[in-house]
């Protein structure tokens, strides 16, 4: 592509789109088409895709594209009428959770399971108080984006919203403290007059800069937030699907159920695919009381899509692969802090890993800029990632599920060639 096509394509897209659209990269990235784990632009360049976990199955799943067109051919409607689609996916995606969560609802985004997850949770409590992580990112609903903090500084935090700190420290005391952090939340809100209604967490903490570890120290937070009347909400989005390997959800690796569960991104392999389960006594209140209907949301193509996803990830054992491809990935990430200072820590679980950018790593400064230029040096190396944390300084690794050694081979040696250009 010319630099004039560029500069033409940015400035229809700054006067059609408006300002609020953002791109990444400092040279924008234009493909023009993708194929398992490589996307490619409009001279044929492959590019390894790194970042985009909307592919789990990878660009292009021909089992996706087929089971798409073949619905789409015969009926797509909504959910007030009659379907097996809808109900056969439901019955799927339950048998993949703790016989507890008993209902599925289905929408088109996570934002919007987001958002329904907090009315079920008002309805259930009575309460409206909510805590999230510090730099969490939850959808962009206005009911939900005023919970997700690392929006940015002019989306205003809700006055029943409380931030924990995210549970950083990979040691025993790790739930101790994020639990404290809990505690610490509820009692700030009861002392304002609010009930609390949920704990709402993303299971690997991926805004936050990715903690995975110790495995279960999810357990006495979501224990705090029950003994004071909220529920436990774990938004899967990013981590469900078995991209954590050890897990088909991220919050199994912590031995809990959640009340609710939502979903979305993989779910449909690129197609706007979205919901949550939920406990059936949880449902009951907003059930009773209220109706949910979303045009699109469960349409017989979408559940033919997540079908489909669902066959490709069991039938081909993605989620092992994650977790063996994902721990390979991460060692090697990892060695790389014998040859760069500014390696901190590699650390994740499956193919959700976060590489912590540091100059210094006893006070773990973070090296923000340095981080930048990571991203922006592996685009030039035809390698697309990013970058994540409160400072953006965490290398954001979430390829699609069918990566391989060779991929993350190529992926090492293109970040140990751009931290060489770092010093």
């Amino acid at each position: 592509m010319t630099e004039k096509h560029t500069a033409e394509l940015l400035e229809r897209r700054a006067r059609l789109l408006g300002p609020a659209y953002r791109l990444f990269y400092e040279e924008p990235f234009h493909p023009v088409r993708g194929e398992g784990v490589w996307l490619y632009d409009a001279d044929g360049t492959p590019w390894l895709d790194a970042y985009n976990n909307v592919v789990p199955l990878g660009h292009a799943r021909p089992e996706v594209v087929e089971a798409i067109a073949r619905q789409a051919s015969v009926l797509n409607t909504h959910t007030r009428y009659l379907h097996e689609g809808i109900l056969d996916y439901a019955e799927r995606l339950l048998a993949t959770m703790p016989p507890e969560l008993g209902h599925a609802t289905f929408t088109c985004t996570g934002s919007e399971a987001n958002d329904l997850s907090m009315r079920i949770a008002t309805a259930h409590t009575g309460g409206t108080g909510l805590i999230v992580t510090r730099f969490a990112y939850h959808g962009v609903t206005s009911a939900i984006a005023c919970a997700s903090p690392s929006l940015g500084q002019y989306v205003r935090l809700g006055e029943h919203v409380r931030l924990v700190d995210a549970p950083e420290g990979g040691d025993a005391e790790t739930g101790r403290r994020f639990a404290d952090g809990v505690r610490a939340a509820i009692a700030d809100l009861k002392a304002h007059g609010i009930a609390p209604a949920a704990l709402l967490v993303d299971t690997v903490f991926s805004s936050d800069g990715v903690f995975t570890a110790p495995a279960g120290f999810l357990r006495e937070a979501v224990e705090a937030i029950r003994a004071a009347g909220g529920v436990f909400i774990a938004d899967e989005v990013q981590p469900g699907f078995g991209r954590t390997g050890e897990a088909f959800w991220g919050f199994l690796r912590h031995g809990v159920v959640p009340d609710m569960v939502t979903m979305g991104k993989p779910m449909g392999n690129g197609h706007p695919v979205a919901g949550l389960a939920v406990r059936p006594e949880v449902m009951k209140a907003f059930g009773q009381a209220s109706r949910y209907f979303n045009t699109f949301g469960g349409n017989p193509v979408s559940m033919a899509a997540a079908s489909a996803v669902l066959d490709v990830i069991q039938k081909n054992g993605l989620q092992d692969n994650a977790l063996q491809v994902g721990n390979y990935l991460r060692e090697r990430l990892a060695a790389l802090g014998q040859r760069h200072a500014l390696v901190g820590e590699a650390r994740g679980a499956g193919l959700f890993i976060g590489l912590e950018l540091v100059t210094d790593r006893a006070t773990r400064a973070p090296a923000t800029a340095q981080a930048a230029k990571v991203v922006n040096g592996l685009r030039q190396r035809q390698v697309l990632l990013s970058a994540t944390g409160p400072q953006g300084n965490v290398l954001k690794i979430r390829p699609p599920l069918v990566f391989e050694r060779q991929h993350a081979d190529l992926l090492v040696e293109r970040v140990d060639e751009v931290l060489g250009t770092l010093g």
